[in-house]
């Protein structure tokens, strides 16, 4: 018998679902079942089931359409999908392979054909798995240490020799520019490290299930609490501007990860905006989520900017000479879909930035 796996059947014939279904239960498998494409989406986001088996053909929403709704929604683009289809032209084949499916299996089939594509699934899911873990064993015992213990090093002998050339201004300068170099590569690398596990946990939905689990409480209060710190790291604590705060509200993410997105955002506010204009923080509560929203009056970005936000990516780097590798924003955003929020950027060049975030409520 198989281990307790969930497989999704989508299929708008009754005798494939009962047929299949039965055949599947009795070989160990939870089954969860859907006779139209619409139904099965839903069921997706709902179970994560282990592997998606869907027909291509089917009223209301077809498999195809399926297939792409769920590998553009970060929570379900790691779902193992196998279309179930009486065509078999290598055309059709092609296009599901196209848009992001892992198998064709073609009707009619037999007990050992099917049985044998499922297993194929498993066996390439437990590689694609011990790939996932090398990498975030490397990345998170082996990165941080050599990055975080030299560039403590270099702070820490940054300090001594501000402190030993009291009667040096140069001497004392130098000691000030290493120790923001070093802190900027600091921040770098562990935006790095961060942007890495977060890629792995999409990928886990063990471990994605259980960081939804988390929640911070008071997160008004919590919120207003790090747009003053930030102001004021960028000595612009007068630039900050706090709306009405909700009160005796959580939001289900940890306090560390709330704390990192909102961190990243507002650095970006203050640091593409200019001294003596605002930054504002405002909250709100709508229905079951809570919404932030982070507004600056700084450069802003076009439609196209906004468009391409990802990874490694940073706007009008040469022109504009920001610190960093525009990790910061991706990610905020990254978090935000991980946790099942909503994030937005409303912007234009040279009139400011918007940023909305909508977080589940619990």
């Amino acid at each position: 018998m198989t281990s307790k796996r969930t497989i999704l059947l989508i299929d708008d014939s009754d005798y494939i679902i009962e047929g299949t279904a039965s055949l599947l239960r009795f070989e160990g498998y939870a089954v969860v079942t859907a006779n139209n494409g619409r139904d099965g989406l839903q069921l997706a986001k709902e179970h994560l089931p282990d592997l998606i088996i869907c027909d291509v053909s089917m009223p209301e929403m077809d498999g195809y359409t399926v297939l792409r709704h769920l590998r553009e929604d970060p929570l379900t683009a790691g779902l193992r999908f196998m279309f179930l289809t009486a065509r078999a032209e290598k055309s059709d084949m092609r296009t599901g392979m196209d848009i992001g499916a892992d198998d064709y299996l073609i009707k009619p089939f037999t007990i050992e054909e099917l049985l044998s594509a499922i297993e194929a699934q498993w066996k390439k899911s437990d590689v694609q798995q011990r790939n996932v873990e090398e990498i975030t064993r490397n990345v998170t015992y082996a990165l941080p240490h050599e990055f975080r213990t030299p560039l403590n090093q270099i702070l820490g002998a940054a300090q001594t020799l501000k402190s030993v050339a009291l009667n040096c201004p140069d001497a004392a300068e130098l000691a000030d520019d290493i120790r923001s170099s070093a802190q900027r590569l600091l921040r770098i690398s562990e935006n790095f490290l961060v942007y890495a596990q977060l890629e792995t946990l999409a990928v886990d939905r063990p471990a994605l299930e259980q960081l939804r689990k988390h929640r911070t409480d008071e997160v008004g209060a919590v919120a207003a609490d790090i747009a003053m710190m930030k102001g004021q790291a960028h000595q612009r604590g007068s630039d900050v501007g706090i709306g009405t705060m909700v009160e005796g509200i959580s939001v289900a993410m940890s306090g560390e990860n709330f704390h990192k997105m909102l961190d990243e955002l507002l650095d970006n506010a203050f640091k593409f905006s200019q001294p003596g204009t605002p930054v504002q923080l405002d909250c709100a509560v709508e229905e079951n989520y809570i919404q932030f929203q982070i507004h600056d009056r700084g450069c802003g970005m076009t439609s196209a900017q906004i468009v391409s936000i990802g990874a490694y990516k940073q706007f009008d780097r040469v022109v504009r000479e920001q610190q960093g590798v525009g990790l910061g924003l991706a990610i905020a955003k990254r978090l935000v879909e991980l946790h099942g929020g909503e994030f937005r950027i409303e912007s234009s060049p040279g009139k400011g930035t918007t940023v909305i975030v909508r977080l589940p409520r619990c």
